[in-house]
């Protein structure tokens, strides 16, 4: 079950990243689908968190987690520039997002 974090520190884009929260599920289900596991967005947990301090890179930053399956690591930098420039394209008057992806062994309380 994958999850997204994504930070912004700016108020302005909350209401646009809210709204494109289905949307950005839809996206990055069919990027980390491979030939192991079909993945759809109900799967898919997105969190927006206002971040505070001066430390971030960019405007907004998303953190994806997901599994390790071998295509996804293959793939990993064109997903996380893929998702970038989604998330570019949909978010009004952004100009600057980095996404990263982690892929690694994840349990969860699902049954």
């Amino acid at each position: 079950m994958p999850t997204i974090n994504i930070y912004f520190q700016n108020d302005n884009y909350a209401s646009d990243l809210e709204a494109l929260t289905n949307e950005l599920k839809i996206f990055v289900a069919d990027k980390l689908t491979c030939g192991d596991r079909k993945l759809n967005s109900n799967e898919i947990s997105v969190r927006l968190l206002q971040s505070g301090g001066k430390g971030m890179l960019a405007k907004v930053e998303l953190e994806i987690t997901a599994a390790p399956y071998k295509e996804r690591v293959e793939k990993q930098d064109q997903i996380c520039l893929d998702v970038r420039q989604f998330i570019l394209e949909h978010v009004e008057n952004l100009d600057d997002a980095q996404v990263w992806l982690s892929l690694n062994e994840l349990g969860h309380s699902q049954e």
